[in-house]
Parts: C-alpha cells; sequence; structure tokens
C-alpha cells in the first residue's frame, strides 16, 4: 500500500526514476480498487452503456489518469528512456507488448540522464513515509 501512496503523493512528478516495483505495485493496487468500484457499481445499480461502465469506476479511472502516465514516464526514465515512448502504446498490440516488456526491465544502474538510481540506499526497498 506504500507504493500505491507514494505515486499519489507524486501526482504531477514526471521527473525522476520509478522502480519496478513501485510501478507495478500500483498497478496492481489500481487494478484491485477498480475491480472492488466495479462490483459496487453493479450492486448499487450504478452502471452505464449497458453495464459495461460504472459511475464510481469511471471516477476513478479519471483520477488516476495523470499518476499512472507519471509513474509510466519515471518507470521508462529509469531504463533511461523518455517518458514520450509510452506514446508507443498506441501502436496496435505490438507498442503495448514493447511497453510491458520496458515496464519489466531492470532500471540502469547508477545515475542516468534522469536521475540517481532509486534503489541506491535502500536497505528494505520500502519507500519511508514520514
Amino acid at each position: 500500500m506504500d507504493w500505491y501512496l507514494k505515486v499519489l503523493k507524486q501526482y504531477f512528478d514526471f521527473s525522476g526514476r520509478a522502480r519496478r516495483k513501485e510501478y507495478w505495485m500500483f498497478l496492481l493496487f489500481s487494478v484491485i480498487v477498480s475491480i472492488v468500484l466495479g462490483i459496487v457499481d453493479v450492486m448499487a445499480g450504478l452502471t452505464m452503456l449497458g453495464g459495461t461502465m460504472g459511475t464510481l469506476g469511471s471516477i476513478y479511472a479519471l483520477a488516476i489518469i495523470i499518476p499512472s502516465l507519471a509513474v509510466g514516464a519515471r518507470r521508462l526514465h529509469d531504463i533511461d528512456r523518455s517518458g514520450w515512448w509510452m506514446l508507443i502504446g498506441l501502436i496496435p498490440v505490438i507498442g503495448f507488448i514493447v511497453l510491458i516488456v520496458w515496464y519489466a526491465s531492470e532500471g540502469t544502474r547508477g545515475d542516468n540522464r534522469f536521475g540517481a538510481d532509486p534503489k541506491a540506499g535502500d536497505a528494505d526497498g520500502v519507500p519511508a513515509m514520514a
């Protein structure tokens, strides 16, 4: 949960680097929240468009667009690529596969042009939430 909150605290932060764990934990919690909200939408009768889209799920999806883009850009920075490479995801199928491979790749060891290594100096890997 700390990783999810860390991304939300960096809502508009497109600079720096994000570890694989930060990106994937944010994605995991986002999917879990989306599923729960989808169930609540169906149970409360808040679905639209023939039951495919719910009100709460839609509000949540809009709320996490910016942090999702920000953590994606920071993740690409960790492998020494510009955040603009996220646009490759607009290419059907192949772009999506390339992004998944990049997001799963190990980051550049040491400093790169986007900042310091986010793993440097981490004893346990959990972000400090002071």
